[in-house]
């Protein structure tokens, strides 16, 4: 997309395969945080508000723009808030449903009990997936929490009372 886009730009910044080769395995590297659908939005974007070729600087802030579009957070601003997030965790309020379903995906003990290094990278990748499906147009919902089951008991009289005290002692030898 950028060499027909920038094309006397591209070629005088790109002059040898090689370079290119290097420069499209930097690249690769830096955005693989995001889902392809995301850094294609962000190309597009890029091209139609960027008179120049962008840098990789710029290329990152375009593909966040994409992010924000659809109300998702950035995808290390979304580990932190999952990370955080105090229980329970269906109860709570979240900036976007792919957050709290990469955090369930990832396993909350797992996310809450690991260093970031280890942690960030499964957190990553399934929020990339929820955030791939909200490009696409899916819509996302965190499912109601369980409710418990309300037992109606009735109000024991003393004598009642009593009786199953008596009853307790005796089971437990007091």
């Amino acid at each position: 997309m950028f060499r027909l886009n920038y094309h006397n730009q591209y070629f005088a910044a790109y002059q040898d395969n090689s370079q290119i080769q290097q420069v499209k395995k930097l690249w690769l590297e830096s955005l693989s945080n995001y889902p392809v659908e995301q850094i294609l939005r962000g190309a597009k974007h890029a091209i139609e508000n960027n008179e120049y070729l962008p840098t990789l600087n710029s290329m990152h802030e375009c593909c966040q723009q994409g992010l924000a579009k659809y109300g998702l957070p950035d995808a290390h601003d979304a580990y932190l808030e999952a990370c955080q997030a105090p229980s329970p965790k269906s109860a709570q309020k979240w900036s976007h449903p792919a957050v709290y379903l990469a955090g369930r995906d990832s396993d909350w003990f797992f996310l809450e009990s690991s260093i970031e290094r280890i942690s960030w990278p499964r957190f990553r990748d399934h929020y990339q997936q929820y955030c791939a499906r909200v490009i696409s147009g899916e819509d996302l919902d965190i499912p109601e929490p369980a409710a418990l089951e309300q037992k109606h008991s009735r109000v024991l009289s003393k004598d009642e009372q009593l009786s199953e005290l008596h009853k307790l002692r005796e089971e437990t030898g007091l």
